[in-house]
């Protein structure tokens, strides 16, 4: 996994849980989640959650969808100690695990899990083919990688409107193409391997948020971040929304 600095700290767990839902920290809800997971049954299965973050989606995975064992792993304490506060409160501490991990390779034996799961935390790890290969590794035969990540649509340089959106961003992204990704997963091991362009729902949902973060509920936020992060995180968005509807930027 990536570089363990601390990206994502109370407030910014707060903040994007007002964004996009308790427990949520990238878009979509419990809704998206259910779209992924659409045809996989989890039913009495081990899942690796592979940057569970705040764990509304690892306690979803076991909650709604019946996973038997679900393994969450992320690199930063903040997000840890928030996803082990909410299986506690959802009473699942007995099929929930939430690990601190150093970057480096998943801490299970080979041949482990039934299904590695991930939803818009494997941005943070540069080498798509170690993390294909990784996944691989831990999986059962049969055994399913779901996944969305951030993607940039082709292998060359970002565009200067993409560049000065990663630029405001400050976090350690590290965008792949769809070509990239699939030849990863496919020189990784990996068959049947479906990749769903996600651009035009984001479209939407990019536009949704700024105005959410520019209408009556920003005091809310600012309540949270402060008036000059908010303001900030808002000049975020606008720079973000021009390389997703150009199609460059795609979940």
């Amino acid at each position: 996994m990536g570089d363990n600095e601390l990206q994502y700290d109370k407030d910014v767990i707060e903040f994007l849980a007002k964004l996009w839902g308790d427990g949520y920290l990238s878009p979509g809800g419990p809704d998206e989640v259910d779209r992924m997971l659409e045809g996989i049954d989890l039913t009495g299965r081990t899942v690796l959650d592979v940057g569970s973050g705040a764990g509304g989606i690892t306690v979803d995975l076991a909650g709604r969808h019946g996973a038997g064992r679900v393994i969450g792993i992320d690199v930063e304490r903040d997000v840890c100690v928030a996803a082990r506060k909410r299986v506690e409160a959802a009473g699942l501490t007995d099929r929930i695990e939430i690990i601190e991990v150093a970057p480096g390779p998943f801490p299970m034996p080979d041949a482990s899990i039934d299904i590695v799961f991930s939803k818009d935390s494997i941005i943070h790890i540069p080498d798509k083919e170690w993390l294909a290969s990784e996944a691989f590794r831990v999986l059962r035969p049969g055994g399913w990688f779901v996944a969305a990540d951030w993607l940039i649509s082709h292998d060359g340089e970002p565009s200067p409107e993409m560049a000065h959106y990663l630029a405001l961003e400050e976090l350690d992204f590290a965008m792949a193409s769809p070509d990239r990704y699939r030849r990863a997963l496919e020189d990784a091991g990996f068959i049947d391997v479906r990749l769903v362009n996600r651009n035009l729902w984001y479209r939407e949902q990019a536009r949704t948020e700024i105005a959410l973060l520019t209408g009556p509920a920003r005091p809310a936020f600012e309540e949270t971040l402060g008036a000059e992060a908010v303001a900030g995180q808002i000049a975020i968005w606008r720079a973000m929304l021009p390389a997703v509807e150009s199609g460059e930027m795609l979940p």
